[in-house]
């Protein structure tokens, strides 16, 4: 309940006296927040020490601490969180170690990383293996002994990523919700957290939620949360957590801090014509046809939502990247995300790409008509109200092949289904309704926008979905979508989404090999062996 009196300002600066006293704070670690009613809040933007290792010389590293942990279905992610330009852990320097009770000097095991990432806004991600329930998962630098650890939090009730927008709102992307895909909720039954120390009520800041819909709240930026930023570059002051809260329940956990801020457009016209954005997991051998292919045909830039890779797809992007291509390479660990994901990614290119083609790796854009991409996203989007255009996509089978095609799948691959299966789309960023719903297929947009199904002669998706089983067998480790079933769970088991016939488990059918071959269809593959054939090798310059 609020306090509705107003505090007297000799009752306000004895307590803030004794807080300064008692604390050790400076001034310029106290803000007061003023909240409807006069409500005082005090906020502490102080960061917590770091924190120090159980064990060994920790001189050097005192400042590197375990800031979060995340338990998932089969790894358990710790957040290391460095100082500027030290040197970053290998594989090879740490272990994971696993604890019985919180300060145990001696771990009851330890264990080798599944994987280490580097670029997540200024941490590092060490992936453990998962092991019995109950115990405390730490890191162990060989060199000095290991780190204090944090709290775990369970992956499917938290808010995990939070970005302040262009119009000084919060976005905020939650698990835990469990709300109706492609449905707005009222967002009167929730309400915004921010503040250094969730657990503590009396140092957080409450604001309205704008919209809220699948696992995307929008909120109202309380100003005083807004000022703490002032001064900050796009890499933002990230000592600050956003959460989510039902109303009358108790608020998510919250690994969601605001590392990151959109800065408003400032040209006229955006830097890129046309753009995609993608999410993967563990498709970095395929990934220079991909690329490659579609600079050709007129994509300028790739936003790559990496959703746990351990296949080196760093390296393979760099190489990209020395080529000239504009790629950049999201570390984005949560599981089941994708249409958060793909939001994510809708707010980030909003000031530089006119377009967006949200597509997998394993989908290419085909123009059977020989227009550009350009000329067509031209011809489709007359009107100034077209801001969405769908692309129907041909899903292509393993076309009689046992190994997967050494020139690529857009040559090895040549036979597909009659008809078409549902669509893909390109759309204008900066026309999305506000929720950022979208269905992967397809978003919401604004009042007044409106969406266009492209000709199929003009330009189409080749989907090479049922891949060599080799290749295929992956899509049942997990669906990254979060209102698609995994395929070993007997739900939903008619689904699209699914391979007819296949059931939940791995097994290869005899005649895999010749499934989904209705139609033969060489037309983008003659397109590509012209295009892309050394004529002195006969090589496609993705070839290994």
């Amino acid at each position: 309940m609020k306090d509705t009196k107003k505090p007297g300002f000799f009752r306000v600066l004895f307590c803030c006296t004794l807080l300064l006293f008692f604390s050790g704070f400076t001034l310029s670690h106290l803000r007061l927040y003023f909240q409807e009613g006069f409500q005082l809040r005090l906020l502490s933007t102080w960061r917590p020490p770091a924190m120090e290792v159980i064990s060994g010389d920790s001189a050097s590293f005192l400042t590197i601490s375990v800031q979060e942990t995340v338990i998932f279905p089969d790894q358990v992610l710790v957040f290391l969180k460095y100082p500027p330009s030290t040197r970053l852990f290998t594989i090879n320097d740490i272990d994971c170690v696993y604890l019985l009770v919180p300060n145990s000097s001696e771990p009851h095991l330890k264990l080798h990383p599944v994987w280490i990432d580097d670029q997540y806004f200024g941490h590092q991600i060490i992936r453990c293996p998962l092991q019995t329930h109950g115990r405390i998962v730490s890191i162990e630098v060989k060199s000095i002994g290991s780190l204090v650890p944090r709290p775990a939090y369970r992956w499917d009730s938290l808010a995990y990523e939070a970005i302040l927008d262009r119009d000084n709102t919060t976005v905020v992307f939650v698990k835990g919700l469990n709300l109706r895909s492609g449905k707005v909720s009222d967002p009167s039954k929730f309400e915004c957290i921010f503040g250094w120390d969730l657990r503590k009520p009396k140092f957080v800041v409450r604001s309205h939620v704008i919209t809220v819909a699948q696992e995307i709240v929008r909120c109202k930026t309380p100003p005083s949360i807004l000022n703490s930023q002032q001064g900050f570059d796009t890499n933002i002051n990230d000592s600050i957590k956003v959460s989510v809260r039902v109303v009358g329940r108790q608020t998510l956990k919250s690994v969601a801090r605001l590392k990151h801020r959109l800065e408003p457009a400032t040209l006229s016209k955006k830097q890129h014509e046309m753009c995609i954005c993608t999410m993967l997991r563990n498709q970095a051998r395929f990934l220079h046809e991909w690329v490659m292919y579609h600079g050709h045909i007129g994509v300028e830039r790739w936003f790559i939502y990496d959703n746990n890779s351990d296949d080196d797809i760093e390296d393979v992007v760099e190489t990209l990247v020395s080529k000239n291509y504009n790629i950049t390479r999201y570390v984005w660990p949560w599981i089941k995300t994708q249409e958060a994901g793909f939001s994510h990614c809708a707010l980030q290119a909003s000031d530089s790409c006119e377009w967006v083609g949200f597509i997998d790796v394993d989908e290419f854009f085909h123009l059977p008509s020989g227009l550009s991409l350009h000329d067509v996203i031209k011809k489709q989007s007359r009107g100034s109200e077209v801001a969405e255009l769908r692309v129907p996509c041909h899903s292509f089978g393993p076309s009689g092949l046992k190994k997967v095609p050494v020139k690529g799948v857009t040559v090895g691959y040549t036979c597909r289904l009659s008809g078409t299966e549902r669509h893909k789309s390109i759309v204008r960023p900066e026309a999305l309704n506000s929720t950022l719903i979208n269905l992967v297929h397809h978003f919401h947009l604004k009042a007044g926008c409106r969406s266009v199904n492209v000709n199929g002669n003009r330009l189409v998706i080749n989907h090479y979905k049922y891949q060599v089983w080799e290749v295929f067998k992956e899509k049942f480790y997990r669906r990254v979508a979060a209102y698609v079933s995994d395929w070993q769970h007997k739900r939903n088991v008619g689904s699209k989404d699914r391979a007819p016939g296949l059931g939940t488990k791995a097994v290869e059918p005899p005649d895999w090999s010749t499934r989904f071959c209705e139609v033969r269809d060489s037309g983008l593959k003659e397109r590509v062996l012209k295009t892309f054939t050394d004529k002195k090798t006969g090589r496609m310059p993705w070839q290994n």
